[in-house]
């Protein structure tokens, strides 16, 4: 599969009209969903509500039209949301542009040098780790709006928010309080009686209209915000490479997040439509999406799983879908915008609310919890837990660096050596398979992986064999890494230096061309280098009877 393939084209050689027809039927329904998201994801995000509409239009058109999916929608998404509320707090939104800049260029590289299947090796644990995570630091961070409270400060931390909605408490409006469970309460009963259009809009309306009509004490919007309806612009930010250093972290943390989040709702689109997606082509299309969001006023977008999938569920099967909900959401952005000013802020916080609730993945962090292994619920917790005390750099590199650590000692566990008992030819046939072991021999079984945790048990085992010829049984070995070669050096040098010959069996693919790559294959000898063990035990008679003479 190439590298750079964009879907559009592959999918334009035999459109059709009726296609056509589904697609611009399932982009105007996903735009009507991605229009109340972007404006709420915004606002979660600290930027101004038309900002999350330029990320929804510009990352989303161009995401589409490069992407490796024939249904992803890209946009802003609720996983950014307090990662990029952090960056502009303490750099402005200057330093969220470069940072979104750097990280569409990361995103690039990675689908340029093929990273893309890189990115399923990263633990379930982690990802359900960090998206609770991520949910629980959603709900904090709309808890002021959903009371109607007065903040004395401004804090970033989620840690810190709670902090100051305990001290700030009773700066809490009754009225803002009441708009938000009616919010809630139509975002959790509509979509029982109503399929079609997204409960979301109708919190909107309704509580906008209860705010207008009883003149209701509630922030809205536009009481917060300067809206404006106007095309957005590029533009470059100004930077210095002090800020260039300072903002790398950030890059690197949402080009992750951004690579993570995309290819797993590319992951879900294909096993809803039965396609299969370029990986490493919808990198390079979330890389160039991510640079021409920043360089129009927007912020970090990602594929959005709900979106894409109600993209599928309408109808729409090419990236031309995606298309025309980017060119909806921009007549909506210039003829409707300053309608959004209306809005209720509590609204804002419950859609947000049924955001995080919908993202949290709460059922599988409770089977986990559950049902895994007490080495995958420590790095689930330790995960989540880093995630919303400090942030989500931490939490992932911790998190990697747990898993590995774990993941190597159980497989030091399962990784032995150990030797074939010698019996009696008529004796405990089934212990050795009927094979006998010449008399001066001694075969050692190798089962797992030999890799630097368990390079040195296995050459202790071996080394403290007394019998002139030693064969290594490795069918049970998949690989080796390099102190696995340098075990083996250490083990060629003792067999030479007192007279010993070593003899290797079923050497698996990979472990083969290690050996010659490094030069072992010469120096143990291809002689001594055997298919199976019945063909290695008649060379270690041959050595013993050359030996004897």
């Amino acid at each position: 599969m190439k590298t750079f393939q964009p879907k559009l084209f592959s999918c334009l050689s035999s459109y059709s009209k009726a296609q056509l027809v589904k697609d611009i039927t399932a982009g105007l329904i996903v735009a009507i969903i991605a229009l109340p998201l972007s404006i709420a994801l915004a606002l979660a995000s600290g930027v101004t509500p038309e900002q999350g509409l330029y990320t929804a239009i510009v990352a989303g058109f161009v995401i589409s039209f490069l992407g490796g999916s024939n249904v992803q929608i890209a946009g802003p998404t609720a996983a950014f949301a307090t990662i990029v509320a952090g960056i502009v707090a303490e750099n402005g939104f200057s330093g969220l542009v470069l940072a979104t800049l750097i990280a569409g260029i990361f995103l690039i590289l990675m689908g340029v040098f093929k990273l893309g299947s890189l990115i399923k090796f990263i633990p379930y644990t982690i990802t359900t780790g960090f998206t609770t995570g991520i949910a629980i630091t959603l709900v904090v961070g709309q808890i002021k709006d959903f009371l109607g409270l007065t903040f004395v400060n401004s804090p970033i931390e989620t840690v810190e928010k709670v902090k100051e909605v305990i001290s700030c408490i009773g700066s809490f409006n009754s009225r803002a309080l009441i708009i938000g469970l009616i919010s809630l309460a139509v975002l959790i009963i509509f979509p029982k009686f109503i399929k079609k259009i997204p409960p979301s809009i109708f919190a909107i309306v309704i509580s906008a209209a209860l705010v207008k009509i009883f003149d209701m004490n509630v922030n809205t919007i536009g009481s917060l915000y300067t809206i404006s309806s106007a095309l957005p612009v590029p533009s470059l930010p100004s930077f210095s490479i002090e800020t260039v250093k300072a903002i790398i972290p950030d890059a690197f943390t949402i080009a992750v997040l951004a690579a993570v989040e995309s290819l797993l709702s590319c992951v879900v689109a294909d096993g809803m439509t039965g396609s299969r997606h370029n990986s490493n082509t919808e990198l390079i299309a979330q890389g160039a999406g991510n640079i021409a969001s920043a360089l129009f006023g927007g912020i970090p977008a990602t594929g959005a799983i709900a979106r894409t999938a109600a993209n599928i569920k309408n109808g729409g099967r090419t990236p031309v879908a995606g298309m025309v909900h980017a060119v909806v959401l921009l007549l909506v952005l210039l003829v409707l915008m300053p309608y959004a000013s209306l809005i209720p802020m509590p609204t804002i916080a419950a859609i947000l609310f049924v955001v995080a609730y919908n993202m949290s993945e709460w059922r599988e962090f409770v089977s986990i919890v559950k049902h895994a292994p007490k080495s995958d619920t420590l790095v689930l917790i330790v995960t989540f837990v880093l995630t919303v005390v400090f942030d989500l750099v931490v939490a992932i590199i911790v998190g990697i660096i747990l898993a590995t650590v774990l993941f190597m000692k159980r497989m030091s566990d399962v990784t032995d050596a150990y030797g074939w008992k010698e019996f009696p030819e008529n004796d405990d046939k089934e212990h050795i398979k009927h094979r006998k072991v010449p008399e001066g021999a001694m075969v050692f079984e190798i089962t797992g992986p030999i890799f630097f945790g368990v390079s040195a048990k296995i050459a202790d085992v071996i080394k403290s064999a007394k019998k002139d010829v030693l064969i290594l049984r490795m069918r049970s070995v998949p690989a080796i890494d390099a102190t696995g070669i340098h075990s083996f050096e250490s083990i060629i040098k003792l067999c030479k230096k007192q007279n010993k010959t070593l003899i290797l069996s079923h050497v698996n693919e990979q472990p083969m061309k290690t050996l010659k790559k490094s030069g072992m294959y010469k120096e143990i000898g291809e002689e001594n280098i055997c298919r199976n063990i019945d063909s290695a035990l008649k060379r270690a008679e041959k050595i013993l009877e050359e030996n004897k003479s």
